[in-house]
């Protein structure tokens, strides 16, 4: 099985630092979402993102490293599971610049029928989305 990984580098930006002078932990957790919805939105089609939402059912983070306003950072996803109603995927944010991991993260998900918002099994062509 070849996992299909979306990855992305940005920069920092002020809007992310909290009072201490480093990234907010909440922060993170934004970018991991915003990076799993960018990467449904690119692999699957219009249909499948009508017909069907992912819901969170719980997140686990490891923070490692502090990150600050204007370093480059890289944030990785990739779907590690899909079976019945759920999918875990995984997140790693690095810094290029000392190739320093600054966040590991995880999401398990459920696949909910966007008319019903009932869960519903993972088919085999979403499953084939990212494996």
């Amino acid at each position: 099985m070849t996992l299909i990984v979306h990855k992305k580098s940005f920069k920092v930006p002020e809007s992310a630092i909290d009072n201490r002078g480093h990234v907010n932990n909440l922060v993170y957790l934004e970018w991991c979402l915003a990076i799993a919805e960018e990467h449904w939105s690119q692999r699957a089609s219009s249909a499948l993102r009508k017909d069907f939402v992912w819901y969170v059912l719980h997140h686990s983070i490891d923070y490692r490293n502090a990150s600050f306003l204007g370093e480059d950072l890289t944030i990785e996803t990739w779907v590690t599971s899909a079976e019945g109603v759920r999918s875990e995927r995984r997140y790693l944010i690095t810094r290029p610049a000392d190739g320093k991991t600054i966040v590991e993260a995880k999401t398990f998900w459920c696949l909910l029928d966007a008319k019903t918002q009932k869960p519903t099994k993972i088919t085999e062509e979403i499953r084939n989305l990212f494996q």
